[in-house]
């Protein structure tokens, strides 16, 4: 379900007898709900281990809940340098600068 799909349901359909005719059910209101973000963790790939200088480091952002899409952004320390945007963060190869 998406927030779009609020609104009235009926369904309907042709009776089909000596005096044909069209029957509707009542019709029901149904409202859905946006469910807030939680469970959201960060996972490291450290290829065996550790990570060294020159090494490719893969940070990954996931979600356990949450309605809508999920827009993700990469700082490190803190800082309001952006380092990258969406769930995945690589770093190719890795350097002094990338620690923190």
């Amino acid at each position: 379900l998406q927030l779009h799909h609020s609104g009235r349901y009926s369904c309907g359909g042709w009776v089909d007898s000596e005096l044909s005719s069209w029957a509707q059910s009542a019709p029901v209101t149904v409202t859905v709900h946006g469910v807030l973000l939680s469970g959201v963790s960060l996972s490291v790939q450290l290829p065996g281990g550790q990570v060294a200088l020159g090494d490719r480091l893969v940070l990954s952002c996931t979600v356990a809940m949450g309605t809508g899409p999920l827009y993700s952004s990469w700082h490190r320390e803190g800082s309001g340098a952006l380092l990258g945007t969406g769930p995945r963060l690589e770093l190719h190869h890795v350097g002094d600068k990338d620690s923190g």
